[in-house]
């Protein structure tokens, strides 16, 4: 374990360093610091983040650490903020769920716990030539059509399957911004949402910002458990529920046919919606099944797509299906909200999905995740750690641990221990079933990278038990 001592001793000497620097100069890396101060990652990651919380660098993932631009002292202020607390009342928005998603590992991290393709699986170059030709096209710069721009509608369209159209689509600005969108067109405030347990945290923290009452319903190898979806509609009233069919985030679950007929059947039968969040059909490693809204005659399905976690974290372009006045309601609000994404990004991504390199990007991406979730399941399997399921698509491994165990301090010892894993506890929308992590195979680093940190993982868990 570090010693407190000597994460103070660096972070002094690196204090005098930065004294020294210019904003903008790097400063050593994590690699050179270890040899030079005879240190380990974390005590590196620690003192870097007490110079980072001063505000005296900046980190850059993949990059290293920078001197900070130089802040102009003011002078204190007069009154404290905390007159502030009397008109925001009680009301709060907490994002936890998602800042522990979007937290970068340290310089040195062994992260299992990525949550979108590593570097070396982006398209950067295709995305760079379909940029450049996006920005040549006549009116890139121009406000777009409200709702999209036809032609990504309508890849949108086909993606989704069935009898959808353009015209049932709506572009929107990322993933979590559909969610965040078909929850509060859906839903009024104090309302309950039926939500799988587990289920992805972005969608929790979404629901409850928007005043919603999240009620779990149990999720087994073979996705939502159906059987008790009718119950949970009749105790609680709820009209509607969230679910991820499709490589669930974070079992890797995919709901079996039966189930996929039985939920549209369960909701039909009390009255409500079914947003279905197909994150992850672009991340398959075996062909996915169709999507719920293609088997949706009648409305019921609010289905979202996005093509972030097959390309980048920056190419925040999503869509939302839905028909009928709901539709007009989604519509409405985003514009009110945002009123439309911004035209060169819709133009890119249309030129990236339109062109020859896209098919052999996502075939490029099948493969590499196959590799890697093998890998990863084969370090679990050396030391004795058993995966929920072998996901067939999607970035992660759902894995439980023995009774007893605290996930929440089991993975904060493991990011001591310089490896970085997500404790399960996130993940339930109520009290947990049990205790698990979560770990990514999409993480930056390979084969070796995995066997590493599962070493360490199960070696804490071991001094645990």
């Amino acid at each position: 374990m570090e010693d407190d001592s000597s994460i103070a001793t660096l972070a002094a000497e690196l204090r005098g360093a930065v004294a020294r620097l210019r904003p903008g100069d790097r400063l050593p890396s994590s690699r050179a610091l270890m040899a030079r101060h005879q240190v380990s990652p974390v005590t590196v990651s620690r003192a870097i983040g007490l110079l980072s919380a001063e505000g005296l660098v900046v980190t850059r993932p993949g990059s290293g650490t920078y001197v900070a631009e130089r802040a102009v002292p003011r002078a204190p202020a007069d009154l404290s903020y905390g007159w502030q607390a009397v008109p925001l009342a009680d009301r709060t928005v907490d994002a936890a769920g998602v800042l522990g998603l979007l937290s970068a590992p340290a310089d040195g991290v062994i992260a299992l716990s990525g949550g979108y393709l590593p570097p070396e699986l982006q398209p950067g170059q295709a995305l760079a030539t379909a940029a450049a030709r996006a920005v040549r096209r006549p009116g890139a710069w121009e406000r777009p059509p409200l709702y999209g721009l036809l032609g990504l509608r309508e890849w949108f369209a086909r993606t989704a399957g069935g009898d959808v159209t353009a015209a049932d689509v709506t572009v929107t600005g990322g993933g979590q911004a559909a969610v965040t969108l078909a929850l509060r067109a859906l839903l009024p405030p104090g309302a309950p949402l039926l939500v799988e347990s587990p289920t992805y945290p972005g969608a929790l923290d979404a629901a409850r910002a928007a005043g919603l009452r999240p009620v779990p319903v149990p999720v087994d190898h073979d996705g939502l458990r159906t059987e008790l979806l009718a119950d949970a509609f009749a105790a609680t009233g709820a009209r509607a529920v969230y679910c991820q069919p499709t490589f669930h985030n974070p079992t890797g679950a995919v709901l079996a046919p039966e189930r996929r007929t039985r939920v549209l059947d369960v909701a039909r039968a009390a009255g409500a919606f079914v947003i279905e969040d197909d994150f992850a059909r672009h991340l398959a490693i075996d062909p996915p099944p169709p999507s719920l809204v293609s088997a949706d005659r009648e409305g019921r399905v609010v289905h979202i797509s996005s093509l972030t976690k097959a390309t980048a974290p920056s190419v925040r372009v999503a869509a939302v299906v839905a028909r009928g006045p709901v539709a007009e309601r989604i519509r409405a609000t985003q514009l009110v909200d945002s009123f439309f994404v911004a035209r060169p990004l819709q133009e890119t991504a249309l030129e990236l999905v339109g062109s020859p390199a896209w098919p052999r990007h996502l075939r490029t991406v099948s493969e590499a995740l196959r590799r890697r979730r093998d890998a990863l399941v084969s370090a679990m399997a050396t030391h004795g750690l058993r995966p929920i399921l072998v996901p067939r698509g999607g970035l992660h491994v759902w894995t439980a641990l023995p009774a007893g165990t605290d996930d929440v301090a089991l993975a904060e010892a493991a990011l001591r221990a310089g490896v970085l894993v997500s404790a399960g506890r996130r993940y339930f929308p109520a009290e947990p079933a049990g205790p698990h992590v979560r770990l990514s195979h999409g993480s930056p680093g390979g084969e070796a990278e995995f066997a590493r940190g599962v070493a360490i993982l199960a070696g804490l868990l071991a001094e645990s038990g």
